[in-house]
């Protein structure tokens, strides 16, 4: 195959992604050329339509539109764009779909019967095979998801031209015939806007290859994140973020047989693709891999004929189901990651001295671009073939799934996140049915409103790779890891290795072989849930209970809305109904007069349940005028932003804050803190980072304490607690711990005498390995890192701040910090780990770590004058998947001020 590239001019002078303009900021070099090039001069290039050539320039989002709109405009019969959404600031996110004229003429046919060809149940063998006879393979081919990862991007612009514009190129026609070709351009506009915005800014008289230029080291948070700061390439199945539901929808729309999903790396790496480095989810399949083999094969081939060093089977693995080579793989698709080494600019100069440029990267990118296509075209077939005997075996193996075929949420008393969980689910093509009567399934009860889902679907894998409890790791691959680590070399675990939905949401969920198939209907994920209010006309209060996010929602709402609340510290019962701890008492005395239709807006707006009650009469727990069922206030909330933290970090908790509690949060800038008078706020989040110490420093510990002192609620999450335990800072009496260390082997002698400065030591006698191993150990090492398990934890009951929370959650638990607990006289360790027997829920976790992690805290309450010191040791808001925990962390936001006197 010749892949046609356009001769393109050298470099010109003019401005940069933003437009064509009068300026003179340089350019960099065009891509090579390449001969017979013939290219159809009614398609346009690239040049003719923003104002600078492929590779020349990085290309922006508005320029990216107009170039394939512009190509839509010039061949209509073969290319369509479609806009499937908006990212959070706005900009549009659409596809270019790329075929034949033929093809294009019955897109939405070909659209059907795929779905068709995805659900063996309504399709025959026989009829399968006369839809793979006629149909056109999907290939999937997705962009820039990092948005400092520049070069995909405009690789996609190339491609999608040479696929219109190549004349007399056999293969590019075969392509288009044999083939439907999606691009998406661009997954993060956002996070690439930023990015060269700052590169443009510190562009000078030429492009700088130097590792330290200012055009190539990204301001905090970079350009890699989006709006709100997440890593998009972690929350396919997570669906937090607007960009993720928008594309995953609409290639659930296509069911594409194969997915590229095309980065950027490390400046000094060269290009990765498959095979994966191991290890391998056991819920991909054998056949997967040969295609992803398939394909790398193809590419190769094309690397090796232009010279281009490629790498494989190292780093990148297909082990978490929330990538983009990932997610689409349970259904059906052979994804897979690409890499470049990235210029994050227009040229870079690599450790080795070598000089990178942005031209040769998207040519690069291109190059595998087309080989995808490629490999699809040439055996179109067998890859649609494929396809259907993937959802054959999904429903098989579902069948006969072990633990039983059919998962059952019962009704529970987190049942809001029971429904989202389900919802979270169906709207990714499982089916989950709702119960619309009781029934009974292996010797239990459940009541209506259960939800039932039958793993014999199409959607099998993807269902039990997230409800699972635990999802093995290859055991060669974790008997490397161990070696690796008695070495003290790093281990080789890329991600997490626990996602359990039912345990990161905390809902219960069982398994049994069989269940009704009676009065269930297909659950609509779409189906808008409204709450209501009962006893509109009550003449005391409105009571809702307290323990999810709906909850949550409906305080800050009613916060908003000027309206007065009290929370009961404990558990109560009133008109022969109880309520838990938490439970939020709204008075209608001293209300406004419409309180019962706010009070219904917000019930319907939020889904909860308000209950009014005619008289105060409680008959257990406290009173609604007893100081254990104080007054709640809006807090004024300051969230540090910028350096020092972590992006994610900060990014995670402002998004739990404001778009899942509803929460207004003013971002102050770290640098900024100590600027202004503190007393603005009530409550001050310290989002996971590192090097507060070198940014805040003890310089504003003491006006933090003090702060603190009059009433402030400080709340620390995941490494900001570092900065809270550093005795230097003097704010709070956590102290992390070093590795718990077995005794001294008895074969080696002690180390005696010898200052750091004399010239010798003790000699001593080194009997054997493993007396050699302990000898050379560092000294008070922290406990081993852990790329990321869930831990169960054990809630402390009897705490206002734990009210409403489950006996038990679970953490996502990162790196090494382990805490030793609080004494009686510091504070209150309100949730620890569990025993070593169960601390660890799911995922890897060294034997040591969870001996150690046993029975520490997770979350801590320090009392200091009128205000408090929080502490969560791990980040509860991580990439906003941990709902088991929100409710403690809303405790923390929301229940703590209300306990500090007004100002």
């Amino acid at each position: 195959m010749r892949f046609l590239i356009p001769v393109l001019a050298s470099v010109f002078i003019g401005l940069g992604s933003a437009g064509a303009q009068e300026a003179s900021l340089p350019r960099g070099e065009a891509m090579r050329a390449w001969p017979a090039a013939d290219y159809d001069p009614l398609i346009p290039p690239l040049e003719r339509i923003v104002g600078h050539g492929f590779g020349e320039e990085i290309t922006g989002h508005r320029d990216a539109l107009a170039y394939l709109r512009a190509l839509e405009a010039a061949a209509p019969d073969r290319v369509r764009v479609q806009s499937i959404g908006r990212s959070w600031q706005g900009r549009e996110l659409v596809l270019a779909i790329i075929t034949s004229p033929a093809n294009m003429a019955r897109l939405e046919v070909i659209q059907e019967s795929m779905q068709r060809l995805g659900d063996p149940r309504i399709t025959s063998s026989a009829e399968a095979e006369r839809l793979i006879a006629d149909l056109p393979a999907p290939v999937w081919l997705a962009y820039s998801v990092h948005g400092d990862e520049i070069s995909p991007t405009d690789a996609a612009l190339y491609t999608a031209y040479h696929l219109l514009a190549a004349r007399g190129d056999e293969r590019t026609a075969r392509m288009l015939e044999e083939t439907i070709v999606i691009i998406n351009p661009l997954q993060n506009p956002d996070g690439r806007e930023r990015f060269i915005a700052s590169t443009l800014s510190a562009r000078g008289l030429a492009p700088s290859d130097d590792p330290y230029s200012a055009e190539r080291d990204q301001p905090w948070p970079g350009g890699r994140v989006n709006h709100y700061l997440f890593d998009l390439n972690r929350d396919w199945f997570a669906q937090a973020q607007p960009e993720t539901r928008a594309h995953t929808r609409a290639m659930l729309d296509w069911l594409p047989v194969v997915v590229a999903d095309i980065h950027e790396m490390d400046t000094d790496a060269t290009y990765f693709f498959p095979p994966a480095a191991p290890p391998t989810n056991p819920y991909q399949t054998p056949v997967q891999m040969q295609l992803r083999e398939m394909v790398g094969r193809t590419m190769a081939s094309w690397f090796d004929r232009f010279g281009i060093d490629y790498y494989t089977r190292e780093v990148f693995d297909l082990f978490y189901p929330g990538y983009g080579d990932g997610w689409p793989s349970y259904f059906g698709a052979a994804a897979m990651t690409y890499e470049q080494g990235s210029v994050r600019g227009l040229v870079a100069r690599r450790s080795n001295g070598e000089r990178l440029v942005f031209a040769d990267t998207v040519w690069n990118q291109s190059v595998s671009s087309l080989a995808t296509i490629e490999t699809v075209a040439s055996d179109r077939l067998a890859w649609l073939r494929a396809f259907y005997a993937y959802h054959q075996s999904a429903i098989a193996s579902g069948r006969e799934a072990e633990g039983g075929r059919y998962v059952l949420l019962p009704t529970q008393p987190q049942q809001a996140a029971a429904d989202r969980l389900a919802r979270l689910l169906a709207a990714q093509r499982v089916e989950v049915s709702l119960a619309g009567s009781a029934f009974s399934a292996c010797g239990a009860r459940y009541s209506e409103g259960s939800y039932v889902i039958d793993l014999a679907q199409p959607a099998s894998r993807f269902a039990r790779v997230l409800l699972d409890r635990h999802v093995p790791i290859e055991e060669d691959f974790m008997a490397e890891q161990e070696r690796l680590r008695a070495l003290g070399l790093p281990d080789e675990i890329y991600d997490i290795t626990a996602w359990s939905l039912p345990l990161m949401h905390n809902v219960t969920v069982n398994r049994c072989r069989t269940a009704t198939q009676e009065g269930l209907t297909r659950l609509d994920p779409h189906a808008e849930v409204r709450g209501r209010v009962t006893n509109v006309t009550a003449r005391t209060a409105f009571i809702v209970p307290w323990g999810d996010r709906n909850a949550i929602r409906f305080l800050t709402g009613a916060l908003a809305n000027g309206l007065g609340v009290r929370s009961a510290e404990e558990g109560f019962e009133v008109g022969g109904q109880a309520f838990p701890g938490g439970s939020l008492v709204v008075p209608v005395a001293g209300n406004p007069p419409d309180l019962s239709a706010r009070l219904q807006a917000l019930a319907e707006a939020t889904g909860v349940i308000v209950t009014g009650v005619d008289d105060s009469w409680v008959t257990r727990g406290p009173n609604f005028g007893s100081f254990r069922t104080p007054h709640l206030r809006r807090p004024r909330i300051a969230l540090v932003w910028d350096q020092p933290t972590n992006p994610n970090g900060a990014g995670s908790a402002r998004f739990v804050l404001e778009q899942r509690f509803g929460a207004a949060v003013t971002p102050v800038r770290g640098e900024s803190l100590g600027a202004g008078d503190l007393t603005r706020f009530d409550v001050i989040i310290l989002p996971d980072g590192g090097g507060y110490e070198d940014v805040l420093g003890a310089g504003l510990a003491q006006p933090l304490s003090n702060w603190v002192s009059r009433g402030g609620v400080l709340i620390a999450l995941g490494g900001a607690v570092r900065y809270l335990a550093n005795p230097e800072m003097g704010l709070s009496d956590l102290r992390l711990e070093d590795a718990a260390r077995e005794a001294p082997a008895e074969n080696v002698s002690e180390r005696e005498g010898g200052d750091a400065d004399d010239p010798t030591v003790t000699g001593t006698r080194i009997e054997d390995e493993e007396a050699y191993r302990a000898m050379i150990a560092p000294q008070d090492p922290p406990p081993d890192h852990i790329a990321g398990a869930l831990v169960e934890a054990i809630v402390e009951p009897d705490h206002w701040l734990t009210a409403g929370a489950a006996e038990r959650v679970y953490v996502l638990y990162q790196g090494d910090a382990i805490y030793a607990p609080l004494r009686q006289e510091q504070g209150v360790n309100l949730v620890r780990y569990a025993n070593p027997e169960t601390v660890a829920a799911s995922g890897a976790i060294w034997p040591e770590n969870q001996a150690q992690l046993a029975f520490k805290p997770f979350m801590t309450v320090q009392e200091q004058g009128e205000g408090r010191i929080i502490a969560f040791t791990a980040d509860p808001t991580t990439r906003a998947l941990m709902e088991g925990l929100e409710i403690l962390f809303a405790n923390a936001v929301f229940r703590a001020p209300a306990r500090s006197p007004v100002d």
